[in-house]
């Protein structure tokens, strides 16, 4: 991977993605960063047919609430993605990070509060980049 500072344009492009794109798409752009069984947990769903349902838009997210986490789950896992490989991104989604006391960011995306959890996660994740080597 490249050690050049991330580019603010491919920020704003996850940033935008996350927002213009229907759920459907999304939700795909996730399970291809992630997998199914992490966007699953995400989406507060024990199977992972339920994602794969999400994409085909034969089903949806049970609430806005878990929509509006997936789609920040998936801006922070694109900022991610454009540094680092989906395995690298997974593994960072689901274990301890010191910068966010020793917590998983995903857990903390599903179960802490929107507001304070989004921001922390995503400041983390931009440290993480910006450290990669």
């Amino acid at each position: 991977m490249s050690t050049a500072p991330m580019a603010p344009r491919a920020n704003l492009q996850a940033h935008r993605d996350s927002h213009r794109w229907p759920l459907p798409q999304v939700v795909e752009g996730l399970r291809e960063i992630l997998g199914a069984r992490l966007v699953a947990y995400l989406g507060g769903v024990k199977e992972t047919r339920a994602v794969r349902q999400w994409i085909e838009g034969t089903r949806e997210p049970g609430s806005e609430a878990v929509k509006q986490r997936l789609r920040d789950a998936y801006y922070i896992a694109a900022l991610l993605a454009e540094r680092e490989a989906p395995g690298v991104v997974q593994a960072w989604f689901a274990g301890m990070n010191p910068q966010l006391g020793d917590r998983a960011p995903a857990r903390l995306l599903r179960e802490g509060d929107p507001e304070q959890t989004v921001a922390e996660v995503t400041a983390a994740a931009r440290a993480f980049v910006a450290t990669a080597g």
